[in-house]
């Protein structure tokens, strides 16, 4: 009976494990590689969590000249941490131009490959990687 529940108990540990797993996303799940852009704006939140670093932006639409708030997700915190970002590169207030893909969903979201913080142009260790530094 004891082996019969330890056996149980390993399994179920290793489903809790691997839960945030299945919570991962990959880039072509949610983004559309061939949608590149190429935001300016200013820095209204900034989330330093994992699995993903996101921000938010300010951007001026350029036809109704109404202000969108638009969410850009970069990679995790180690790895930004090794490309030279830290907490502080990006402050709330900020103006800020990044690189990315679209949402394929047509939603106000990128996946950043690059960021220009005061006049210098970050990678944003993203999941699609560098290969989308086009603009």
């Amino acid at each position: 009976m004891k082996t019969c529940t330890a056996v149980l108990l390993s399994g179920v540990l290793l489903l809790v494990a691997a839960a945030p797993l299945l919570a991962h996303h990959s880039f072509a799940a949610e983004f559309d590689g061939k949608q590149r852009i190429q935001l300016t704006g200013v820095v209204t939140k900034i989330e330093w969590t994992n699995p993903h670093v996101w921000f938010y932006v300010n951007v001026q639409d350029e036809a109704t000249g109404k202000l969108i708030n638009w969410g850009a997700e970069m990679g995790s915190p180690n790895a930004l941490s090794r490309t030279g970002w830290t907490r502080n590169t990006m402050k709330v207030g900020m103006v800020v131009t990044f690189n990315g893909s679209r949402a394929k969903d047509g939603s106000y979201r990128v996946n950043t490959s690059s960021v220009s913080v005061d006049g210098k142009k970050l990678g944003a260790a993203s999941s699609e990687g560098e290969r989308g530094e086009q603009n």
